[in-house]
């Protein structure tokens, strides 16, 4: 079996990021930090062999992933399946509001976020077998694509900061 290196990055801090404001599938933009994070990281990658990048649909995650591809000369592809979770009508809010809050039952549940995190590491492992492969994700997406790879609780995978690196081995 082929082996496919999978470098998980979370995008860069966003002006939502910043004032606490629970982003969900809202599109996103990168503050002055964000962008800063996510030259740092392409200039990390920039010596390492990078044969794809890919990038949630949402405008944080394709603005950190094409910083972050530019000395590779690679194009960035974007799908759903690395869209953050769904936050129903907890999105748009401010977070520390909604600490005593009961959940709503339009948020996405874990289940849901874990099919979809087994579907992206699927697409990996098919579309890019044996390739070492960039993608960039949001926070809770990626924590349940490595509760999925190292067959833990989403609870005991340790949150991801803005612009950091995980790596994978598919």
């Amino acid at each position: 079996m082929t082996k496919t290196t999978l470098y998980l990055v979370r995008h860069g801090e966003t002006f939502d990021n910043q004032n606490r404001i629970m982003q969900g599938q809202t599109q996103g933009q990168l503050n002055p930090t964000g962008i800063a994070q996510a030259e740092e990281v392409s200039r990390q990658m920039a010596d390492s062999s990078i044969d794809a990048v890919v990038s949630s649909d949402l405008q944080r995650a394709i603005s950190t992933a094409e910083i972050i591809a530019r000395p590779h000369g690679l194009l960035v592809q974007t799908t759903p399946l690395l869209r953050e979770r769904d936050w129903g009508s907890f999105t748009g809010r401010y977070i520390p509001d909604l600490k005593d809050e009961k959940w709503p039952s339009d948020i996405e549940t874990l289940d849901q976020l874990q099919s979809r995190a087994c579907k992206f590491m699927d697409m990996v492992r098919e579309r890019y077998a044996g390739q070492n492969v960039l993608a960039v994700g949001h926070g809770i997406i990626n924590k349940a694509i490595q509760s999925v790879f190292f067959h833990k609780e989403m609870k005991d995978v340790k949150p991801m900061a803005n612009a950091e690196i995980r790596i994978l081995e598919l």
